[in-house]
């Protein structure tokens, strides 16, 4: 499964990053992509998932 960070997104002392995440349906075998923005610190539990 591909992931990938795409942008670093700033707002005032916080820091955002928008994560996607290649998603395999078991039924078709086709692939969809989940976007989310996220703070830096979870981009790392995104991916566990």
């Amino acid at each position: 499964m591909a992931k990938k960070v795409v942008a670093s997104l700033q707002d005032k002392s916080k820091r955002y990053t928008k994560v996607i995440r290649a998603v395999k349906n078991p039924k078709t075998g086709a692939y969809t992509f989940e976007e989310k923005i996220l703070n830096a610190s979870d981009a790392k539990e995104f991916f566990k998932k």
